[in-house]
């Protein structure tokens, strides 16, 4: 689920959703007070003028055919009955049928003031909740009686304002879901142009579409590809001609050594052979990115086993323990020497070298475990800058030039993966390189 929000798509689609459906929940709900409020407002007009033209009616006739008005005036929730006394009595707080109802019924009749308008129950015994009784006095001191039910509105049903909102809210989600994917189409483009590029070092021209800001963006990124792969083919040609220059005269001195007397002849083979490692590891760790060699589809675990066989028919106290199969998408050249690295070293400071290889959540994992004296923790990190080298002497014997860890992580890197060291449990060394497992065709 949380995978899930990382993509641009699904953040904005979120936050519009949220906002939206907020924002539609306040304006219906500031809407629906307005239209409570307007409502409220024309039932108390219209109720006062009602009660106010009943008690003007029965007032204007005679005392003997007021009941008979009051009766023919009634109707809806008001019944309406003339008499000589008051039928409202007071007890407590009685609620108004609308509220500003009496305060509104006095401003527009100001004799009703001072106790000529009485709101109240019809019993003093009991009282029906439901209903409001209103005596309104008349000038000759009989009574207009008006009993009101309660006519305020109940709460209105929130299924509308749900529908809609919800019916807005994914109208607006899927014109997100289109605006988005229409502006990151292009995003992914560069995703799989570059991914690509740094498979097989073939510029991958990304199309210049879509608005300006992403034709530019493309432009620059199709221009920066061109630029990489000549520079990388300059380093090639440059690789190839230092390789061959620093060997040819390597060549000539073995010649000219063995003419040297014996004690001489020995120490100068010695120092040439160390010149050739350090040259040879140099020109490995320049080596160890380049594109060249086309990626495919290998099995790990077939180059883990014949690099382990390899140090095996040496004599050297290898083990080994792998699945059937891995498949990655690679380099077959340069993943054998990565492992190769990683062995040999375990192999040189660590005395022994146990290799495993497993399947973990879509990647393989290559683990050399060795019995050696392990790295500190501060030093973990540092055994992969090139020339870096725990035992201070450039012996071969004792590790080389420093560059083994550097390439192996070199290589794991430019595979999508990592190389990373940690202590062992019970001790020792554990080299770890992560590598993406191939995807489906």
């Amino acid at each position: 689920m949380i995978a899930s929000l990382n993509t641009i798509t699904a953040r904005t689609v979120l936050v519009l959703f949220v906002a939206m459906g907020l924002l539609h929940v306040a304006s219906l709900s500031t809407y629906r007070s307005a239209v409570e409020m307007e409502l409220a407002s024309n039932n108390l007009v219209q109720m006062t003028d009602r009660l106010v033209g009943i008690r003007r009616a029965v007032m204007r006739v005679e005392p003997a055919e007021r009941e008979k008005v009051a009766h023919a005036l009634a109707g809806g929730p008001i019944d309406v009955h003339w008499s000589l006394t008051e039928h409202a009595v007071t007890r407590g707080q009685v609620a108004e049928p609308l509220p500003g109802l009496l305060e509104e019924l006095r401003r527009r009749e100001p004799e009703l003031a001072g106790g000529g308008l009485i709101a109240g129950a019809s019993s003093p015994l009991a009282a029906d909740p439901h209903v409001t009784v209103i005596s309104m006095g008349l000038p000759d001191r009989s009574w207009v009686n008006v009993s009101i039910l309660d006519i305020r509105a109940g709460r209105t049903s929130s299924h509308g304002t749900v529908y809609s909102t919800t019916v807005m809210t994914v109208g607006l989600a899927l014109a997100a879901i289109v605006l988005v994917r229409w502006l990151t189409g292009p995003l992914r483009a560069f995703a799989g142009a570059a991914n690509q590029f740094a498979a097989g070092a073939q510029v991958v021209t990304v199309p210049e579409r879509g608005p300006e800001e992403l034709r530019q963006l493309a432009a620059a990124f199709n221009d920066m590809q061109v630029k990489i792969k000549k520079l990388l083919d300059d380093r090639t040609q440059t690789l190839a001609a230092i390789s061959h220059d620093l060997r040819s005269p390597l060549t000539r001195l073995k010649l000219s050594v063995e003419d040297l007397p014996p004690a001489q002849r020995e120490e100068m083979t010695a120092a040439i052979e160390e010149m050739e490692v350090m040259i040879e590891g140099t020109l490995a760790f320049l080596k160890s990115d380049r594109l060249d060699e086309p990626v495919r589809a290998v099995d790990l675990v077939s180059i883990v086993e014949t690099v382990t066989l390899d140090f095996m028919d040496q004599g050297r106290r290898v083990s080994l323990k792998v699945p059937d199969a891995l498949v990655v998408n690679g380099r077959k050249v340069a993943l054998k020497r990565a492992v190769t690295n990683v062995i040999d070293n375990a192999l040189k400071y660590g005395g022994s070298a146990e290799v495993s290889v497993q399947q973990v959540e879509g990647k393989a994992l290559v683990s050399v475990r060795d019995h050696g004296p392990g790295i500190p923790p501060a030093e973990r990190e540092a055994v992969f800058a090139p020339f870096h080298r725990l035992e201070g002497s450039r012996n071969k014997e004792t590790g080389g030039v420093g560059l083994g860890l550097t390439v192996s992580r070199s290589v794991v890197r430019a595979h999508g993966g990592e190389v990373t060291v940690g202590e062992a449990e019970g001790g020792g060394l554990l080299v770890t390189m992560e590598i993406p497992l191939a995807g489906p065709a």
